[in-house]
């Protein structure tokens, strides 16, 4: 069940991943057209610089799914195989409590519970907590930069799913982790 939802979940992020590299694509070549004739328009940089964070942070997640992360394999290459079994499975438990950490950081920075109890209201939530995250604007697109920090979210939700299936898989023959 969880293999499934974390398989489920990869393939959402690689799809959205390859979409936003199209993006990115389109966004600069745009911008080489636009500058080429004069007529830059700023923005497009900016965009694609956050189109490209989020593709990373989903194929980054994605990634950990299908264990195709860049790794170091000079000591796993050297022990014999039970061992490499044991290092994969702490390297798995590393990554549960990293996702872990990532989830609880955002929860400190985006502090969804005293914005709501704020009602939404920004200038309130400042007022008592000194936290500007939910009023910081990008610098051409003029949103808010906290549209963009999601991906933090999400990255750490998607590491959660697919580093649980690691950590909590059997380790036997024919796993599909």
């Amino acid at each position: 069940m969880l293999f499934r939802m974390s398989a489920a979940w990869a393939r959402i992020e690689l799809g959205c991943a390859a979409l936003l590299a199209v993006c990115v694509t389109i966004l600069i070549l745009l911008n080489v057209v636009t500058r080429a004739t004069g007529n830059a328009l700023f923005w497009v940089d900016e965009l694609a610089i956050y189109a490209m964070v989020w593709m990373t942070f989903l194929g980054a997640s994605a990634a950990l799914h299908h264990r195709s992360s860049v790794s170091i394999t000079i000591l796993t290459d050297a022990v014999p195989g039970r061992v490499k079994q044991v290092i994969a499975k702490l390297v798995d438990i590393i990554i549960f409590a990293f996702s872990l950490a990532i989830l609880w950081f955002c929860w400190r920075w985006f502090l969804p519970l005293d914005i709501a109890s704020a009602g939404f209201d920004r200038i309130a939530f400042q007022g008592d907590t000194f936290n500007f995250i939910y009023s910081e604007p990008t610098l051409t697109l003029g949103l808010p930069k906290y549209l963009f920090w999601l991906a933090m979210w999400i990255f750490g939700f998607g590491a959660l799913l697919h580093s649980s299936m690691h950590v909590f898989a059997a380790s036997k023959a024919g796993d599909p982790s």
